[in-house]
């Protein structure tokens, strides 16, 4: 075993010893000037192409220990031969695209609203050197353009004088929004078509595979009551048949009296204020006349004891949150059916925690002073939470 040792030992010592000879006559090599590369490959010709009578020419010039080893001379002679050439070579990169911040940064100031895509074919810049740019250096985000109802300029007086009356029952009662059931109805259409773009049919020959669509697709109509405790509801709305139909008035009232009233009962929901919009067929005479038997004066909606102002949307927990919480989570398992679609609803809205629900009441509330100090506009603070 220590012979074998030995041996491991000094074949290591020898690999390591040729390793820095090889270093050292690369050195040697690099320090010698291209005139002096030249003169060496002229005395390799002149000297019948021997490195030794090279080695031996070159003591008269160099002296007996400066002279260039004989690797050192084979060295710049197979260079020669292989590169034709005695220069050093530097490795070629990759030529980069050149990232100008201020070009980048000069269109983001003409046209704010240009896709990156469009903006990097118009500078000369690749798509990903641009986005860089424009996150990494400048500092931007994308940010998506925000929908919002179109108010007209008597829209304007009856939305803060409902915000003023809010906040009054507030200041009576600062757990006033508690008391509210926010009601509203949503269409969910059946997600029911292809993308042609991410649907491909492999084979040999041409398929012929199409889908006919129907022009009006499935859908079902939806309505929900929303209050601080909880959400009564979903109702979808059927015919007596059990097909799918929207709303109308005799439909809304049905589900006010065979639904509504009787699940607010049985969740001994007492001294509530309810809220509705102004729908035709929920401002219909009887369907008012329902509301004033049940909650006397102590219902918001348009021609009701207290005025809903028109086009509030914003206004709404169902609008600004619980349809699009709802549609965001109920197309994930791609429901085929109208039943599939419903029992997703009804799953989804049942999961909604308590918890959620009471902050987005009291999200109405920090709406209602928003409304106040904006006079009646729309709600840009909490829009883009300033």
């Amino acid at each position: 075993m220590a012979d074998e040792d030995l041996s491991m030992n000094e074949d290591q010592l020898l690999d390591n010893l040729d390793e820095a000879n090889g270093e050292h006559e690369a050195e040697l090599m690099n320090r010698l000037t291209n005139e002096q590369r030249l003169q060496i490959i002229e005395f390799y010709y002149q000297n019948q192409c021997s490195v030794r009578n090279v080695f031996r020419a070159l003591r008269p010039i160099y002296g007996l220990h400066n002279r260039p080893s004989e690797q050192t001379i084979n060295a710049i002679v197979t260079k020669f031969r292989t590169q034709f050439t005695l220069l050093d070579i530097k490795p070629t990169t990759r030529m980069r695209t050149v990232r100008t911040e201020e070009n980048v940064s000069e269109s983001v100031a003409e046209d704010r609203e240009m896709s990156i895509r469009r903006r990097s074919q118009q500078l000369g810049l690749c798509y990903s050197t641009t986005w860089k740019i424009l996150r990494k250096d400048l500092g931007v985000k994308p940010y998506k353009i925000q929908l919002v109802q179109e108010l007209k300029p008597n829209d304007l007086p009856q939305r803060r004088i409902f915000s003023e009356w809010a906040l009054e029952k507030l200041a009576e009662n600062p757990l006033f929004y508690r008391q509210i059931l926010f009601s509203d109805e949503a269409h969910f259409w059946l997600n029911g078509y292809v993308n042609k773009q991410n649907c491909r049919i492999w084979g040999e020959e041409q398929p012929e595979a199409v889908q006919e669509l129907p022009m009006h697709p499935e859908k079902c109509t939806v309505w929900c009551g929303l209050y601080a405790g909880g959400i009564i509801g979903p109702y979808f709305f059927k015919d007596a048949v059990g097909r799918n139909v929207t709303v109308n008035g005799d439909r809304y009232r049905s589900m006010l009296t065979n639904f509504l009233l009787p699940k607010m009962e049985e969740l001994n929901l007492v001294d509530m204020w309810f809220q509705q919009d102004g729908a035709t067929c929920h401002t219909a005479r009887d369907s008012m006349a329902i509301l004033r038997e049940n909650f006397g004066e102590q219902f918001i909606s348009r021609n009701g004891p207290v005025s809903w102002p028109p086009r509030s949307c914003d206004l709404t927990p169902l609008d600004y949150f619980l349809w699009g919480y709802v549609k965001s989570k109920v197309y994930r398992n791609k429901p085929a059916t109208i039943p599939a679609l419903e029992d997703n609803i009804s799953e989804e809205i049942r999961a909604i925690p308590a918890e959620m629900l009471e902050k987005v009441a009291q999200n109405w509330t920090f709406r209602m002073d928003h409304l106040r100090r904006s006079r009646g506009q729309h709600l840009n603070e909490i829009i883009f939470k300033k």
